[in-house]
């Protein structure tokens, strides 16, 4: 197999039944609801027609859906859509009170408002809850807000570059609060230190669900250097979520097709994780499963490969950054397990080969390898952004527009077929078969062979990105404070 060995134009007929999936199942494939279960019985369905045997791996989550829209009014004015977020695992319900900041002034910055119990020392019991993001995490400032009384929690972003708008965030699990619980912009937030009174209404469906991963793995190759492939494969519930992250899923299918029968030197296995979007579930269940039941199994995995979002249509080309070169811990990056930096490399060299640029983003664990890493195997992929704003040089590079996101309709209604830049798609399925393959037929020594490459393959263009999607601040999907 070559990576031209993915037909044009397969992806996208993956991704086209993904969208009428959605389509028929309430606009959305969210773990947990039918149009997930409607995308794993796809992928079952193509990856048999293919000679794999799949395997289902069922695991309970916990759930969160609105049932509806949140609102918040203030003044007899309702604030706009885009200035108010529920928070994840919120309480349902509506509430008039009263609003009573808590700690904070409206500065621009990170505030610890909330954050202990001594924060609501004049607190009046009834009132709702002003708080601003930042220091501990929002399931503790809700928490500590509702010993105190609130009938209500507002919690307000930063105002930091990048933190201006509603703040989407979770509590952590069912059942934190049975109070509202509403992320609002920072522009929202300050406009009520004045206090006065606030209507905050939610309704929320908070539960226990089941879900699933679908893996499958060849039937040749040494088992003893398995290479792991993955995609998470349920959306938001906001939407179908075809760039995010039906096109990794679409990807990696499309991969697994065309290799259907290829006898290779390295087992390769693939892995559709379910619950993604709410804190890498899937991923972090197989590993965990493994861990306590089947340690030999987990042992003989060489590395893991991840493709979450690979056709955003203000694209840039993204490879995660497992040398440490372009990304600190000061920029949210995590130690990367030895062998990361030879899997950088084959990506960079690979889109070198082709004549395409190519940048790096940071090694976060905000995705399906977080939980690999956590074990030591080296692991890599590509992202081509989300919500971070394109720069000025990566739009050189890339092409696209300076100054506004990677992906417009991030986690968002919108994201459907139409936010899809399809030239991109291929480029880094084109870029994923050929480092599949690679690492396929040979894992020796990893971190050899990834000096080699860097000096094979001279220096890198340095567009580099702030990672902004993935499951967020090491546990959570949406951002956690």
């Amino acid at each position: 197999m070559t990576a031209a060995a993915v037909p044009p134009g397969k992806v996208l007929e993956h991704l086209e039944v993904f969208q009428a999936i959605a389509n028929a199942n309430n606009g959305n494939r969210a773990s947990g609801t039918s149009g997930y279960r409607g995308s794993v019985d796809y992928v079952l369905g193509r990856l048999r027609a293919a000679g794999y045997a799949p395997q289902v791996q069922a695991f309970s989550f916990p759930f969160f859906q609105e049932a509806g829209p949140a609102a918040v009014s203030a003044g007899g004015r309702q604030l706009p859509a885009e200035d108010v977020a529920v928070m994840t695992y919120s309480g349902s319900g509506t509430v008039t009170a009263p609003v009573q900041a808590v700690g904070t002034t409206g500065e621009k910055a990170a505030s610890t408002s909330g954050c202990e119990a001594g924060d609501f020392a004049d607190f009046v019991p009834g009132n709702i809850a002003l708080l601003q993001r930042g220091t501990c995490a929002f399931g503790v400032k809700a928490a500590n807000a509702a010993a105190a009384g609130a009938s209500a929690v507002l919690i307000f972003n930063t105002g930091l570059p990048g933190e201006e708008g509603a703040v989407a965030g979770t509590l952590g699990a069912p059942g934190a609060t049975t109070i509202p619980v509403v992320g609002l912009s920072f522009a929202a937030g300050a406009a009520l230190l004045g206090g006065g009174e606030v209507t905050v209404s939610t309704q929320t469906v908070s539960e226990s669900r089941e879900t699933f991963n679908v893996l499958a793995g060849t039937s040749t190759g040494d088992p003893g250097r398995t290479v792991m492939v993955g995609a998470h494969l349920d959306s938001v519930p906001e939407g179908a979520g075809i760039n995010d992250n039906a096109s990794g899923s679409a990807g990696i299918l499309a991969i697994a097709e065309a290799l259907a029968g290829t006898e290779t030197a390295n087992a390769l296995r693939f892995a559709w994780w379910g619950a993604e979007e709410f804190g890498l579930l899937g991923s972090r269940h197989y590993v965990a499963d493994l861990k306590a039941n089947d340690s030999a199994t987990l042992e003989k995995v060489s590395l893991y490969l991840n493709f979450d979002m690979i056709g955003s249509p203000n694209h840039g080309r993204f490879v995660y950054d497992g040398d440490a070169s372009a990304f600190g811990p000061e920029d949210g990056s995590v130690p990367a397990p030895g062998g990361s930096a030879a899997i950088e490399a084959a990506f960079h060299e690979h889109f070198g080969s082709v004549g395409l640029a190519s940048g790096e983003t940071a090694f976060s664990g905000r995705s399906d390898y977080g939980p690999f890493i956590a074990e030591g195997i080296a692991s890599g992929g590509l992202f081509t952004g989300a919500e971070g704003i394109k720069t000025v040089e990566q739009a050189a590079l890339f092409g696209g527009r300076a100054g506004v996101g990677y992906d417009f309709c991030y986690h968002a209604q919108c994201d459907d077929l139409s936010n899809i830049d399809l030239r991109t798609l291929e480029e880094m399925t084109d870029a994923a078969s050929a480092v599949v393959l690679r690492f396929a037929n040979s894992t020796v020594d990893l971190e050899e062979e990834g000096r080699r490459l860097r000096t094979a393959v001279g220096p890198i263009p340095a567009a580099t990105v702030d990672r902004g999607h993935g499951p967020s601040n090491a546990a959570e999907e949406r951002p956690t404070q």
